[in-house]
């Protein structure tokens, strides 16, 4: 499953020299993340209130080339891996209308209960996580 999600790079999510700040890479993944969950009938929400969290264990992003203020930009995430309790989503960022990628990385996430105990994903979550 892809998803394809356009944001502006704000003046506040750039440094001094107008570059977009390495950290915010990892916000604009989860902007991402939330919105492929939410077209997928899965918002956060819903999945909290059903005792599901999915806590981020592991990231990584390669930086390839600066996006600067103002910018729209494309963040295309994909589902990697989906385990009986865990994730993989993989991130790709463009500057709208280029198609020179600017970072890549991804995010793995926990399946777990409010208690931050491991938990299995429902079968429903999973199949829906699964969609080609």
């Amino acid at each position: 499953m892809k998803g394809e999600t356009e944001i502006r790079a704000r003046y506040a999510d750039t440094d001094q020299m107008g570059v977009v700040y390495y950290s915010k890479y990892l916000e604009y993944f989860e902007v991402g993340r939330t919105e492929l969950l939410r077209g997928l009938g899965l918002p956060y929400t819903e999945l909290e209130s059903k005792g599901i969290h999915l806590p981020v264990v592991e990231c990584t992003c390669c930086y390839k080339r600066p996006a600067r203020y103002d910018d729209v930009l494309t963040i295309v995430t994909t589902i990697g891996n989906v385990g009986r309790a865990s994730i993989r989503m993989d991130y790709e960022i463009y500057r709208k209308g280029d198609s020179k990628l600017l970072a890549s990385g991804f995010t793995r996430h926990a399946s777990v209960n409010s208690d931050g105990k491991p938990v299995s994903m429902p079968e429903a979550m999973r199949a829906k996580l699964k969609q080609e």
